[in-house]
């Protein structure tokens, strides 16, 4: 913690500012960034860090014509990745082949101040500067719920999934305080609980833990974090307590479940932005016991994806394939993220409007469906080649270690 060195390396591909990054949830060294010069880039940070300064993206996608000020990566399926722009634009990407697979572009005519995707990645829901909320079925490209007014202030909204489906929003009110709203997405009309908070002006940020069902909410340019248990009893969204610190935060980074400290009954653990430097701040739960505490660990989202890109494309949903934290997570090794374009001259223009869907030839889907055909034939073989080789490393191992069981002896 503290200053870092100022010859310190960096990853520094894109010619505009950097706007949003977000870590892959199922591989802990790739980070997708997108920036004001309208792309975004993925990036591999190498095992141990950087030791030069990263210049050269894994994959550069380009679709935006303004800035990008969203990335967020999907749930469940390994490689696909939404970004959002200040064209009003929603792309989602097949990061493996670098092509835009669905284009929202005529859903909302303002900025779109933050977008999350539900626990299986089915759906969307966006908060927008003309003050709805919408849920958005991606892959059909239709709106299935929304809400106008979700808050009646004119600063900006939030609005996230829960685990059991419904959306929690933050934002103003006409009188300018903070409020924060629970929701049902089968019925928008009325939410299920409404709070005032504070006359306070920094936008409520909120970070969510589905294992829990707590929220904490970080307020841009407040010293304090509030935290909130979501339960299905009135009043539903139950106050706990607020952690209060002299600086102020610029921004907030959360770490995944599986990167806390089981032996110190921790709960979460914050990245808090100052002027000059990185904080953590550890949330911990007081217990005596030293045995793992389960009710405080159950079963949570591990770094293996239920779908590939092609599976979610093609319709499939999968919840997210859990892990137990009992003895602590143990990183797995991870996969080096490939990128295989396509050849453009066989390739259909990237980002499909809805119309050109519904008119495009059978002849198309039948090329698809032996491109795919013959993509899973080489996937299967590549499987077969990295099992066959971790058997031969297997026995070779054992050889050794019989060997140097011999030499101790």
């Amino acid at each position: 913690t503290g200053r870092i060195d100022k010859s310190y390396p960096t990853v520094c591909g894109h010619t505009g500012p950097v706007l949003d990054i977000d870590w892959c949830p199922h591989n802990d060294q790739v980070i997708a960034s997108g920036s004001e010069d309208c792309t975004v880039m993925v990036w591999q940070i190498p095992e141990n860090g950087l030791t030069l300064s990263l210049t050269e993206p894994v994959v550069v996608l380009e679709g935006h014509s303004k800035r990008v000020g969203i990335v967020a990566w999907h749930p469940t399926a390994r490689n696909v990745l939404l970004s959002a722009g200040c064209d009003n634009a929603i792309i989602i990407w097949n990061v493996g082949t670098g092509e835009a697979l669905i284009n929202l572009d005529d859903m909302h005519v303002d900025m779109i101040y933050n977008v999350s995707w539900n626990r299986n990645g089915s759906l969307i829901c966006t908060a927008s500067k003309d003050k709805k909320v919408r849920v958005i079925d991606p892959r059909k490209q239709e709106i299935v719920a929304e809400k106008d007014k979700a808050h009646e202030g004119a600063r900006p909204m939030r609005a996230i999934f829960l685990a059991d489906g419904n959306i929690f929003t933050t934002g103003f009110s006409r009188m300018s305080e903070r409020q924060l709203a629970l929701w049902n997405p089968k019925n928008m009309e009325e939410p299920i609980a409404l709070h005032e908070m504070d006359t306070s002006n920094g936008v409520l940020l909120p970070f969510y833990d589905p294992d829990t069902n707590i929220i904490y909410l970080c307020g841009k340019g407040d010293s304090s974090i509030r935290y909130f248990e979501i339960t299905d009893e009135s009043p539903y969204v139950h106050y706990l307590n607020t952690f209060s610190s002299k600086e102020p935060q610029r921004g907030m980074g959360f770490m995944p479940k599986r990167g806390l400290d089981v032996n110190k009954c921790e709960i979460a653990r914050f990245f808090k932005l100052h002027e000059r430097k990185c904080e953590p701040i550890i949330m911990t739960v007081p217990r005596k016991s030293d045995l793992f505490q389960d009710d405080l660990y159950p079963d949570t989202a591990g770094p293996e994806a239920a779908l590939e890109a092609e599976e979610w494309f093609e319709g499939k949903n999968a919840d997210p394939l859990l892990i137990s934290l009992k003895h602590g997570y143990i990183p797995g090794k991870n996969r080096d993220l490939k990128v295989v374009k396509k050849n453009i001259l066989d390739n259909k223009p990237a980002a499909n409007k809805k119309s050109d869907l519904i008119n495009a030839p059978k002849k198309a889907a039948d090329a698809s469906n032996t491109q795919n055909e013959a993509k899973l034939d080489e996937i299967l073989k590549e499987l077969k080649s990295i099992k066959d080789t971790i058997t031969n490393q297997d026995e070779r191992i054992s050889k050794l270690e019989q060997q140097m069981a011999k030499i101790a002896d």
